[in-house]
């Protein structure tokens, strides 16, 4: 089996918490399956959940190389240096990251609102990229965002390999498998 849920902001990607705050739990009622790769908890979008373990080594496992994709919001308005670095790979206090594709983007049509919503400053624009990587370092979009002066204001996975977030709103799933 393999699920895909759009994981909305402010959820853990487990299934219990000691601290009351919100889990997997709330929308995923299928036993025996489990988070394949992690989001953050104020990161948004596409999470695999399976029980087939071969699966989720083949999606998790950075010898596979499955791209991610995200769409990430960010303070100020980038330049192509910033997106040059970005593909290049930058260095993070853990060592150098691989290049990544990263383009600047529109900003997403349909995109739902965050609750709560992403901060508004009048003075200062943001700016939509697209990046994909294929390697998953622990909050490594946004080290590599804010190591080019772009702080991450709001993040959205929408790709893993070949399956995509596809059209389902924040708390929805669908069957993939």
């Amino acid at each position: 089996m393999l699920i895909a849920l759009n994981k909305p902001y402010g959820v853990l990607c487990q299934f219990t918490d000691g601290d009351g705050r919100r889990t997997l739990a709330e929308f995923i009622l299928q036993k025996d399956v489990y988070a394949a790769g992690r989001l953050d908890q104020d990161s948004e979008g596409l999470l695999l959940l399976t029980d087939d373990g071969r699966l989720a080594h083949r999606l998790t496992d950075p010898q596979h190389k499955q791209a991610k994709t995200y769409l990430v919001q960010v303070d100020g308005e980038i330049d192509e240096t910033a997106i040059l670095a970005l593909r290049r790979g930058v260095l993070l206090n853990d060592g150098p990251t691989l290049p990544t594709v990263a383009e600047i983007s529109a900003e997403p049509a349909g995109l739902w609102p965050r609750d709560p919503p992403v901060r508004f400053r009048k003075a200062i624009p943001t700016s939509w990229l697209s990046i994909s990587l294929r390697e998953g370092r622990n909050r490594q979009v946004r080290r590599m965002t804010a190591a080019v002066g772009f702080p991450t204001l709001r993040l959205i996975r929408v790709r893993i390999g070949e399956y995509a977030l596809d059209g389902l709103m924040p708390g929805e799933t669908r069957q993939l498998l």
